[in-house]
């Protein structure tokens, strides 16, 4: 019993340890991998739906095969462009 609960305590440990370094190493990693892709996202339907902004660069026959994979982000998209930015957005 005394052998399960020093595994037990090992393994929390071991796990506590594991998520240490992941915070110190991983994180920031993990989170500008994310941000870069939102970046490449917003991107691709910017220039497949560039119309909905007055923005024409695809004609439309392949906007409008696209569209029905992008329907779900259009509207955080739209969003998104048309927000108000300062100098602070760029430092985050």
């Amino acid at each position: 019993m005394a052998e399960k609960a020093s595994k037990g305590k090992l393994r929390s440990m071991f796990d506590a340890v594991k998520s240490v370094l992941y915070g110190m190493a991983g994180h920031d990693m993990a989170r500008f991998a994310l941000k870069t892709r939102g970046s490449m996202e917003h991107l691709f339907i910017l220039i497949t739906m560039g119309d909905l902004l007055g923005i024409p660069i695809l004609p439309p026959y392949y906007s409008l095969r696209l569209l029905p994979y992008v329907v779900p982000q259009i509207s955080t998209w739209k969003r998104r462009m048309l927000r108000e930015r300062d100098l602070t957005d760029a430092l985050a």
